[in-house]
């Protein structure tokens, strides 16, 4: 179980391109005080996460124990000297997005500043979740997280891995015909397991298929992969 007490302040921040909280004024300050108190009431924090050994065949790696296809070059090579595979899934839950949907009523500077804690505490969800399965196992090596989406892996396969995850019925994750999580304040990712050490990998705006349309590369700067 994870519980979320906090939420990291500083990367919501980064979300709403602000790099000094000194300088956002008390009425923004108040804002970020309400929202986070408001985002924290409603979070139901929840992970779900499976282990499958993978092999590869003619030079891609395979799950032989569950329907999601690794399609891609670049999963490929991101599993590459990997003998399995973590699928894990992540959410704040429902509570979020009902909340910002009110905040856009009441105060859309608000439902912004929600939106950026929203963002943020689902990371905390993922990288505690990932903190707490690598503790499961002790002696193995680790990529990092790498999501449908990324590079030439197809988001189309979020619904596969949901359901292999029993996602849906389990904590109520679910991916929409055009591919939006709901609730949207969710993450789905894989991981690769090995048994020796791993080389390191490229990350970030490279490996991303949204790299032309995104906002914080407009900015100069990064979402944080």
């Amino acid at each position: 179980m994870i519980e979320i007490k906090s939420i990291d302040r500083k990367e919501a921040l980064r979300y709403l391109s602000c790099h000094d909280e000194k300088n956002i004024g008390e009425t923004a300050s108040a804002y970020l005080d309400e929202c986070e108190k408001r985002l924290l009431e409603v979070l139901t924090p929840k992970y779900l996460y499976k282990f499958f050994p993978i092999e590869s065949e003619n030079g891609s790696p395979i799950i032989k124990e569950c329907e999601l296809p690794l399609e891609g070059r670049d999963i490929a090579s991101h599993l590459e000297g990997c003998s399995g595979i973590i699928l894990m899934c992540g959410t704040i839950g429902s509570g979020a997005d009902r909340l910002i949907r009110i905040l856009q009523v009441e105060d859309m500077a608000k439902a912004v500043i929600a939106d950026a804690f929203a963002g943020a505490a689902v990371e905390q969800v993922m990288n505690e979740a990932e903190k707490l399965i690598r503790e499961e196992y002790p002696d193995k090596y680790f990529t990092w997280r790498y999501s449908p989406g990324y590079g030439d892996f197809p988001i189309d396969l979020q619904k596969t891995l949901l359901s292999v995850l029993d996602a849906p019925r389990k904590i109520g994750l679910c991916a929409s015909d055009s591919k939006m999580l709901v609730p949207v304040k969710s993450v789905t990712a894989i991981i690769g397991v090995s048994d020796s050490p791993l080389l390191q990998k490229k990350r970030g705006c490279v490996t991303c298929n949204m790299r032309e349309h995104c906002q914080f590369r407009k900015r100069g700067l990064h979402c944080g992969s």
